[in-house]
């Protein structure tokens, strides 16, 4: 799979953040802003997942459907990959 640049931009942005992160400790921030940015970076982590799963799971889909073939195996392995992703 072919991944977009706006994906991979997105994870170089987490990546600066966890940096942040580790600069944030080492400097000796506050618990509360340290999980704070720990929860930020996780929901940034999901939403990147949540965009790779479903293009994915819509080019499977499109390339079944234009085979003449049942999807729905593709759209429950998509799903199975979300909820391990938690």
């Amino acid at each position: 799979m072919e991944y977009p640049q706006a994906i991979k931009n997105r994870l170089k942005r987490i990546e600066g953040q966890v940096r942040g992160i580790l600069k944030m400790m080492e400097e000796g921030k506050e618990c509360k802003d340290v999980v704070s940015q720990l929860s930020a970076s996780r929901t940034a982590i999901d939403r990147a997942t949540a965009q790779i799963v479903a293009q994915n799971l819509q080019k499977c889909v499109q390339e079944q459907q234009s085979m003449g073939e049942d999807s729905s195996e593709a759209v429950e392995e998509a799903i199975q990959l979300l909820v391990r992703s938690r």
